[in-house]
């Protein structure tokens, strides 16, 4: 993390082409995380800013969140700057985590009982 301009908010610097940028807009879409996203190829003055972070490069994604500028970050750690930088706003800003799996096969069988082996046996 590096410092930067406070953004009141998720701002992602981006270019096309770039792998890495759509991968984590991927993630952040389904983690629901609200962003506003800007081209760098189309926006010098975003170019900038990048450099000014990153030593001179225009590495990207880059995300401004709060005081902080986040190189390359997953999305988890774009959530934990949310939570840190931004706590009054984590539910304006973070979506409702989503339903996987997992979680929908452990709420099923939480509360249901069960059977010992033996029981079962008898049964048959």
């Amino acid at each position: 993390m590096t410092s930067a301009d406070f953004v009141d908010g998720v701002e992602m610097l981006w270019r096309p082409g770039c792998p890495f940028c759509s991968r984590l807009r991927r993630g952040l879409r389904r983690r629901g995380i609200e962003t506003a996203e800007t081209d760098i190829w189309q926006d010098r003055t975003a170019a900038e800013r990048i450099r000014a972070v990153t030593g001179g490069d225009e590495i990207v994604p880059t995300v401004f969140i709060g005081p902080v500028a986040l190189v390359n970050p997953s999305v988890q750690e774009v959530e934990s700057a949310i939570e840190r930088y931004l706590p009054g706003r984590v539910g304006e800003l973070v979506g409702p985590r989503p339903t996987t799996l997992w979680s929908r096969l452990s709420e099923t069988f939480r509360n249901r009982p069960l059977e010992s082996p033996s029981r079962r046996s008898k049964e048959s």
